[in-house]
Formats: structure tokens, C-alpha cells, sequence
């Protein structure tokens, strides 16, 4: 039990580098992932997962793959689509969801073609599916950096975010702080992929943000709970990845996203909130 649980992180230290990187990232995008669900948003983190991939690409293009150009790049595309989506939506009869697939859809293809003008396509592959197994001092202290900035305004704006999710017309009803809080929520999304394509690339490091919401949406109806049940499932996903990427020799952020995937499918069945247990109430109301 030692060697196959324990042994890998101890004697390996890319894999402590991956484990601990992972596990900042879920404790920053799992909360993050609560609030793009309970807002009706969960294909919002796609796109925007998709958007920062120019500017990360522009970074590598210049730079080759380092860390602060590409995250730089990232930071600024998806900035600049999330308020474009979000003007054009506010401003126009365009609805936020199209406007959104627009911009990914541009930004997407822009990304692939500029990092084909230079790269490889082993290049390509590590910028769209990261490499957590590959996280050096630099990654993980940015890691750290965009985990505690995102405690930090979830803990200022908590309540105008729950606001928003349960009624967005009241909050900006009583309060100025509607529209401000939409686009800082953004920022937060933004910021949460732009760290974890470090580790998991532009494609899949939206799966770590919204797997492990979605799968604690069938245990507890309470964000709080829900948040916390987030991170949980987070850090189970991300061990039982690293593990299974060691021990099967197959690749490291798909392997943590299927394991997450796994927990979302038995949470399905078996939740509080899931099939079994909701046919099983239904069955006795009816015998009752």
C-alpha cells in the first residue's frame, strides 16, 4: 500500500511538484467552478478556457515555452474577450452565450495558427493539455499567487456573488455592485485557467474547475458546503490522477480529469441529490 499510494510523492520530487501545484489549483478553481454552475455558466469556463490560448501562444511565440511571457499573454486575451463578450451582450441584442462562442471560436483558431508559425506539434500538444508532471518553483509560486488573490476577492465579494447566482436583477436593484462584480467574477475565471493551463493546458483545465462542482452539486445544496466539497473532490481527483499517470504510465492531466470524471458519474448515481436516492424518496412517498 506504501509503494503504490505513499512511495511516488516521496521519492519523486516532480511528482510532489505536481501534486502540490495541483492541489493549489483546486482550492482556487473549485469555488470559482461553484459559482460558474449556480450561474448557469459551466460552458463559460470552456470558452474562456479557449480564450487565453492566443495570447499564451503569442508568449510562446516570442518567448519560447516560458512561464511569465505565456501567462501574461493568456491574462490579456482573456481579458480582452471576457469584456468584449461582456460588452457586446450588455450593449447589443446579442445574448452573452453567443457572443462568447464567437470569441472563442476567433480565439481558438488564432491560437493553434500562431503557435504553428513556430512550433511543433509536441509544442502544440503541451500548450492545449499541459504538463503538470513538468511544474518547476517559477509555475508553482504563480500557482500560489492566483490561488491566494482568488481567496481573497471570494472572501471580499462572497456575498454579492451568491447574490448574483440567486437573483442578478435584485442585486443590481439595491446595490451598484451588479455589473462590477459580474466582470471581477470573469477576472476570476480568467485568472484560474490562465494557472491552470500551466499544469493542464488551454483544453482541459476547465474539466478541474467545473467536474468537481458539478459532481458536489448532487451531494449538498448549500455553496458554502458546496465549495468545500469542491476542493475535496479536487484533491481526490488530482492524487488518484497523479497516481494512475505513474503506475500506468498514462498522461498526467487527462489521467486527473478522468479521475474526476469517475467521482462526477458515481455522484450522479449515488449523491444525496442523485438518481438512486432520489428514486428511492420517490418510492416511499408513494408506498407511504
Amino acid at each position: 500500500m506504501y509503494d503504490f499510494l505513499i512511495a511516488p510523492f516521496v521519492e519523486f520530487g516532480f511528482m510532489q511538484r505536481a501534486l502540490m501545484g495541483s492541489l493549489m489549483l483546486s482550492i482556487g478553481a473549485c469555488p470559482v467552478g461553484v459559482f460558474l454552475m449556480l450561474r448557469r455558466m459551466s460552458l463559460t469556463g470552456d470558452a474562456m478556457a479557449h480564450a487565453i490560448l492566443p495570447g499564451a501562444a503569442a508568449g510562446f511565440l516570442l518567448y519560447g515555452l516560458q512561464i511569465v511571457p505565456m501567462t501574461i499573454g493568456g491574462l490579456i486575451a482573456g481579458a480582452i474577450v471576457a469584456l468584449g463578450a461582456g460588452a457586446v451582450s450588455r450593449f447589443t441584442v446579442q445574448k452573452e452565450d453567443a457572443s462568447m462562442a464567437a470569441f472563442y471560436l476567433i480565439s481558438l483558431a488564432a491560437g493553434v495558427l500562431i503557435v504553428s508559425l513556430r512550433g511543433s506539434s509536441v509544442d502544440l500538444m503541451h500548450v492545449l493539455f499541459g504538463t503538470v508532471l513538468a511544474l518547476n518553483n517559477d509555475a508553482l509560486t504563480l500557482i500560489a499567487m492566483i490561488t491566494g488573490t482568488t481567496l481573497l476577492t471570494l472572501a471580499i465579494f462572497w456575498r454579492a456573488l451568491v447574490a448574483e447566482c440567486l437573483d442578478p436583477l435584485f442585486l443590481r436593484s439595491v446595490s451598484r455592485l451588479g455589473t462590477p462584480v459580474h466582470f471581477i467574477f470573469l477576472g476570476l475565471v480568467v485568472l484560474n485557467l490562465v494557472g491552470g493551463f500551466q499544469a493542464l493546458g488551454t483544453l482541459l483545465s476547465v474539466g478541474l474547475m467545473m467536474l468537481p462542482a458539478a459532481a458536489a452539486r448532487f451531494w449538498t445544496t448549500r455553496v458554502e458546503p458546496m465549495c468545500a466539497l469542491a476542493i475535496l473532490i479536487g484533491f481526490a481527483s488530482c492524487v488518484a490522477g497523479l497516481l494512475l499517470s505513474y503506475h500506468a504510465a498514462l498522461p498526467s492531466g487527462p489521467a486527473i480529469i478522468l479521475s474526476a470524471g469517475v467521482i462526477y458519474i458515481c455522484s450522479i448515481v449515488f449523491g444525496t441529490r442523485g438518481v438512486f436516492n432520489t428514486r428511492t424518496r420517490h418510492h416511499r412517498h408513494r408506498t407511504a
